[in-house]
Protein backbone atom coordinates (compact mmCIF):
# COMPACT_ATOMS: atom_id res chain seq x y z
CA UNK A 1 0.00 0.00 0.00
CA UNK A 2 1.18 3.34 -0.76
CA UNK A 3 1.58 6.24 1.66
CA UNK A 4 0.11 9.64 0.26
CA UNK A 5 2.12 12.96 0.92
CA UNK A 6 1.62 14.41 4.27
CA UNK A 7 0.41 17.39 2.39
CA UNK A 8 -2.69 15.53 0.81
CA UNK A 9 -2.98 13.85 3.80
CA UNK A 10 -3.56 16.58 5.71
CA UNK A 11 -6.08 18.08 2.87
CA UNK A 12 -7.81 14.98 3.26
CA UNK A 13 -8.40 15.17 7.35
CA UNK A 14 -9.51 18.88 6.71
CA UNK A 15 -12.22 18.12 4.55
CA UNK A 16 -13.06 15.30 6.95
CA UNK A 17 -12.60 17.60 10.53
CA UNK A 18 -15.06 20.14 8.43
CA UNK A 19 -17.71 17.20 7.94
CA UNK A 20 -17.27 16.13 11.27
CA UNK A 21 -18.22 20.02 12.38
CA UNK A 22 -21.31 19.78 9.92
CA UNK A 23 -22.58 16.60 12.02
CA UNK A 24 -22.10 18.61 15.33
CA UNK A 25 -24.44 20.72 13.91
CA UNK A 26 -27.15 18.02 13.37
CA UNK A 27 -26.32 15.97 15.88
CA UNK A 28 -29.66 15.92 18.16
CA UNK A 29 -28.43 13.25 20.97
CA UNK A 30 -26.13 12.91 23.32
CA UNK A 31 -24.70 9.63 21.99
CA UNK A 32 -24.33 11.37 18.64
CA UNK A 33 -22.77 14.64 19.87
CA UNK A 34 -20.26 12.39 22.28
CA UNK A 35 -19.46 10.69 18.67
CA UNK A 36 -18.51 13.61 16.81
CA UNK A 37 -16.35 14.90 19.68
CA UNK A 38 -14.48 11.53 19.43
CA UNK A 39 -14.72 11.53 15.73
CA UNK A 40 -12.96 15.34 16.47
CA UNK A 41 -10.65 14.17 18.57
CA UNK A 42 -9.18 11.09 15.97
CA UNK A 43 -9.13 13.52 13.17
CA UNK A 44 -7.46 16.25 15.24
CA UNK A 45 -5.16 13.89 16.44
CA UNK A 46 -4.06 12.08 13.59
CA UNK A 47 -3.26 15.88 12.06
CA UNK A 48 -1.12 16.35 15.11
CA UNK A 49 0.81 12.83 14.61
CA UNK A 50 1.47 14.20 11.03
CA UNK A 51 2.67 17.18 12.05
CA UNK A 52 5.53 15.84 14.72
CA UNK A 53 6.34 13.47 11.84
CA UNK A 54 7.62 15.93 9.96
CA UNK A 55 9.58 17.82 12.63
CA UNK A 56 11.37 14.70 13.30
CA UNK A 57 12.36 14.26 9.43
CA UNK A 58 13.49 17.46 9.73
CA UNK A 59 15.46 17.11 13.10
CA UNK A 60 16.78 13.82 11.31
CA UNK A 61 17.85 15.32 7.82
CA UNK A 62 20.39 18.45 9.80
CA UNK A 63 21.61 15.51 12.06
CA UNK A 64 23.00 13.57 9.37
CA UNK A 65 24.18 16.70 7.70
CA UNK A 66 26.00 17.48 10.94
CA UNK A 67 27.29 13.86 10.79
CA UNK A 68 28.65 14.13 7.17
CA UNK A 69 30.35 17.76 8.35
CA UNK A 70 31.89 15.87 11.16
CA UNK A 71 33.01 12.75 9.32
CA UNK A 72 34.64 15.53 6.64
CA UNK A 73 36.23 16.79 8.97
CA UNK A 74 37.69 14.05 10.67
CA UNK A 75 38.96 12.96 7.32
CA UNK A 76 40.58 16.47 5.92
Amino acid sequence: MKHSPSEKMKQELDVLLSKINALEVVASDEFNKGTVKVLRRLVEGQIHSINEFEHLKKAIDLLTLQLFDVLKKLNS
